[in-house]
């Protein structure tokens, strides 16, 4: 039994039960490498998660670009000041993956309009919005939040 499924459900049979499955489903599950996905959904979301599929390249990480420098980093404080959310243009300047958590990010900053941001990352990639998927994005980014995110503000003249 998963830590947070033991501090929702006193047994396995609970937790089974909670889930639509028989409880002999989760039993096997547990000796078994794999389960297929609507069982694993069923699982999560008994339990309180939500069950995200994030786009991978074929290295097996999220799509992120190929480098990052100064250049680009330019770039990319000239979308985020500019104020235009047109997926396109952002679609333009990076994968979705990316492109997406860094409309999240925006979302999260003062002087940025949060829900036509947060539209905007979940044109570019359903899902981006939610906290696990976004806690990979800050994971796995190349782009830091803490140095980025003065200098949009700053570009955009809100400092």
């Amino acid at each position: 039994m998963s830590k947070t499924a033991k501090g929702i459900f006193s047994t396995d049979a609970a937790w089974a039960k909670a889930s639509g499955l028989p409880k002999e489903t989760l039993s096997r599950l547990k000796r078994s490498p794999s389960c297929d996905l609507r069982t694993l959904a069923a699982l999560a979301q008994a339990a309180g998660y939500t069950l995200v599929a994030v786009p991978a390249t074929a290295e097996g990480g999220a799509q992120l670009p190929d480098s990052f420098g100064r250049e680009y980093e330019d770039d990319l404080l000239d979308l985020c000041a500019s104020g235009n959310v047109d997926p396109d243009v952002w679609r333009a300047h990076g994968p979705g993956f990316f492109m997406g958590g860094l409309a999240v990010l925006l979302a999260s900053a003062r002087g940025f309009e949060r829900e036509r941001y947060l539209r905007l990352a979940e044109t570019l990639h359903p899902g981006i919005s939610t906290p696990e998927v976004f806690a990979l994005w800050l994971q796995r980014s190349p782009l830091r939040a803490s140095r980025f995110l003065p200098m949009a503000r700053r570009r955009r003249g809100l400092v």
